[in-house]
């Protein structure tokens, strides 16, 4: 019996012991996460999309109740880089290149709201090759509003200008205007990169409602001193 099949089994006996009995010892608590978060990291490093998806369920519930161990956050970054940094080939295919995935372990990244949380997220901005991904990323970026030394804007400045010349997006323009004026907030500054980069997108190519947003931002963001480099 594999070990994965034997921490199922004892999962499955052990839980309904603690959960329908009388409430559970500070102990009995610990086991039963340790137990859980054996499970979704044998999950997220499983070889079927579907077991990812359910480890994704089960961190998404381990979140709700408040665990933002390590442990999570791990399988989390591994989710995060599956068929990016961590790559399965199969006769010289990529077999194991999921974005939805990876854009449902971003999502969650930006509910732990820590430094650790937002290095992984600033990483999916710098490497993934999915604009979806990459949006989410930045939403989530924009939710911790972390950017000690600019770290965090400047992944985006990178990326957005990556794209305008390549294949403008309006999703992902919209994410990194709505990022700017968070880190501004929260800050008390501005890059001037990041305003550069939002008077470009005003001018186009992007759609009217988008080019129309980033003038809006430009009235809020001038507002703000900018950082000096």
């Amino acid at each position: 019996m594999s070990m994965f099949k034997r921490i199922m089994i004892l999962f499955f006996i052990t839980v309904p012991m603690f959960s329908f009995g009388q409430e559970m010892t500070v102990e009995q608590s610990f086991l039963q996460q340790s137990i859980e978060q054996m499970i979704i990291r044998e999950m997220a490093r499983g070889e079927s999309r579907e077991m990812k998806e359910v480890a994704l369920e089960y961190i998404g519930s381990a979140i709700e109740r408040g665990n933002t161990s390590d442990e999570i956050r791990s399988s989390l970054e591994y989710l995060a880089m599956e068929g990016v940094a961590n790559i399965t080939r199969e006769n010289g295919r990529v077999t194991n290149n999921h974005p939805s995935i990876r854009v449902q372990a971003a999502s969650y990244l930006g509910m732990f709201g820590t430094p650790e949380a937002r290095d992984i997220l600033v990483r999916m901005v710098l490497l993934d090759e999915e604009p979806m991904v990459i949006t989410q990323a930045i939403v989530s970026l924009t939710t911790i509003g972390l950017n000690e030394d600019g770290q965090t804007t400047g992944a985006i400045i990178w990326m957005v200008e990556r794209y305008n010349r390549l294949n403008p997006d309006n999703v992902l323009a919209l994410a990194a205007i709505e990022a700017f004026e968070r880190f501004a907030e929260v800050d008390g500054f501005i890059d001037p990169a990041a305003v550069s980069l939002v008077m470009r997108i005003a001018e186009g190519p992007y759609a009217f409602s988008v080019r129309e947003r980033a003038r809006h931002s430009l009235n809020i963001l001038r507002g703000y001193a900018f950082v000096s480099n």
